[in-house]
């Protein structure tokens, strides 16, 4: 009886030259892509956040309390309140002001200067009625009386530095233009997570495609 001879296993003898696994290219040109674009969104929702509470602190807060935002133009209140500090005065009962509190009055009554200064002193007479003693906390000598017409309120909060955004833009421009930055940060930050997720979506695509066993080569039987 005729049998099929089994089919000979060759092996690599001394000197052959076995070719190594082949190189996967383009993965790390993509990881750093991938990375890139992390970084990009990344900045860009840390930049939506700061705009959001920049629009916060100097229209939203105050107009919902009443009060109005003032820029410190001045080193008299140092290092309390720098120059370029936003101060958020809020309106107070003359009668409630006490020493200590950081007072914003104007220069002169009705002229819309205004100054804020710390309340060193309350006075009230029968001659002219109730006072206060104000002085900066930089300053060596306190200002001249300050009478209850004067007063605008007392400092509420304040933040460093955004007084500067405050300055630049006057009431009207403030009304629109930090919420149209916002609105065009929140559109720009949602293109980047769409663009990143169907990157990566086609990224697991292209490797499940790769992934697949190729179909095994025929051979003529041996006789």
């Amino acid at each position: 009886m005729h049998g099929r001879s089994a089919e000979p296993v060759l092996l690599p003898q001394a000197g052959d030259t076995v070719s190594p696994d082949p190189i996967v290219r383009g993965a790390e040109p993509r990881a750093t892509k991938s990375l890139l674009q992390y970084v990009v969104t990344g900045l860009s929702v840390g930049l939506l956040g700061l705009v959001l509470f920049v629009a916060a602190v100097v229209i939203v807060i105050p107009r919902a309390a009443g009060a109005t935002p003032v820029t410190v133009l001045t080193s008299s209140m140092e290092p309390t309140l720098p120059p370029g500090t936003l101060v958020v005065v809020k309106p107070k009962a003359v009668h409630d002001i006490r020493v200590g509190d950081v007072m914003t009055y104007q220069i002169r009554s009705g002229d819309p200067e205004v100054i804020s200064h710390r309340v060193v002193g309350i006075t009230s007479s029968t001659t002219n009625g109730l006072t206060f003693t104000t002085k900066g906390d930089n300053n060596a000598e306190a200002d001249p009386p300050v009478v209850p017409a004067q007063v605008r309120g007392v400092v509420w909060y304040s933040v460093p530095l955004i007084g500067y955004v405050n300055s630049a833009l006057d009431q009207s421009q403030r009304s629109w233009v930090l919420p149209a930055v916002g609105v065009l940060l929140i559109l720009y930050a949602g293109w980047m997570f769409v663009r990143g997720t169907t990157a990566s979506v086609r990224r697991r695509t292209r490797g499940a495609a790769g992934a697949e066993p190729a179909p095994e080569e025929s051979r003529a039987p041996s006789l």
